[in-house]
């Protein structure tokens, strides 16, 4: 139903209390025997006055209501000091009712988001500097360990790796929930950031005795060569991770498309879908306790950034393969 169909059905009331008051005012004219014209012409000023004012009440109303609908699609910070300065609310006493508490509403939810903000930024520059104090003594301990080549010092040395990338997992995870702009985009030769990736797993695919396939695959992408860096080395790392035997396998689909496969535990089909949702470590992952859901989260919300598209193809017992389309960086440069 149109705007103006629902406010004649709001005012029926009226209308109908206009047009007796109009036949009230007709019939005592013709009371005193006046002539038929002195009696409708008279009514019919009244009625055609009548009907004037309520088309400007109606159009009054119109306009309020697009506001209303126009503030509806607001989101954001701004909201509230979009909807304080703009509401509907300088007509009658109800209105201005409805203004006054809006605007109280408004002061509450901003005072709420201003504590919410700066608790997180209290909370993230606390996080920040726990991870950079914790860098120190983790290099410290893998200085330590860097003249010795025994089966506890490459254990050691894999144990430090990993806790390394959980404290980078913290930082990562923090600036993306902080809308972090920190992306550099540039022509970037996968085969330089695949190869540095599997110098620093190189100690688990030793220990583990896993096969790395892997030939040049002399690709260059537009993407940000540091945290297309992070999401390489979390599948990399996952791929090892889930794989007791067989190897890992990096080549590339097609043009611009990026696998990883492992011949690891695989996923249930069940659980396929999920696995990029935070928090979630399916059944294989809740058995292993290092397990945090936060990975592959962290990887689809950064490929989401830099114009990537990441997914899995997977069964049971059957392996992962992990693809990473880095096709989409070329468009969001040419958007900037």
């Amino acid at each position: 139903m149109t705007f103006a169909g629902r406010y004649l059905r709001e005012h029926l009331s009226v209308i109908c209390i206009e047009i007796l008051f109009v036949c009230i005012f007709a019939v005592v004219f013709s009371l005193y025997h006046l002539p038929l014209a002195a009696v409708l012409y008279p009514a019919f000023l009244c009625f055609l006055a009548g009907a004037v004012f309520f088309c400007f009440r109606m159009h009054r109303a119109y306009v309020g209501h697009k506001r209303l609908v126009l503030l509806q699609s607001l989101k954001g910070t701004k909201v509230w000091e979009v909807l304080e300065k703009d509401f509907p609310g300088k007509g009658n006493i109800q209105e201005k009712d409805y203004r006054r508490i809006i605007e109280n509403l408004c002061g509450e939810l901003r005072g709420r988001e201003e504590e919410t903000a700066a608790a997180y930024r209290e909370m993230k520059d606390y996080f920040t500097v726990w991870v950079h104090q914790i860098k120190t003594p983790i290099a410290s301990i893998r200085l330590s360990l860097s003249g010795e080549d025994t089966l506890l010092s490459r254990k050691m040395a894999s144990d430090i790796l990993h806790m390394e990338q959980y404290v980078d997992m913290v930082l990562t995870y923090f600036k993306m929930g902080g809308h972090s702009s920190d992306y550099v985009f540039s022509d970037v030769n996968l085969d330089e950031v695949i190869r540095e990736n599997i110098r620093k797993l190189r100690g688990d695919f030793i220990m583990k005795k896993l096969a790395l396939i892997y030939e040049p695959i002399k690709e260059t992408v537009v993407s940000d060569e540091k945290w297309l860096s992070f999401v390489i080395e979390q599948v990399l790392s996952n791929a090892l991770k889930y794989t007791q035997e067989g190897s890992v396998t990096i080549f590339l689909e097609k043009p611009g498309i990026l696998c990883i496969r492992d011949t690891g535990i695989g996923i249930a089909p069940q659980e396929l879908p999920r696995i990029f949702e935070k928090g979630f470590t399916g059944e294989k992952g809740r058995e292993d306790k290092r397990a945090t859901g936060i990975g592959l989260y962290l990887c689809r919300q950064i490929c989401d950034k830099i114009g990537a598209k990441i997914w899995a193809e997977s069964r049971e017992e059957s392996g992962t393969t992990v693809k990473i389309d880095l096709r989409g960086g070329k468009e969001i440069v040419t958007k900037l």
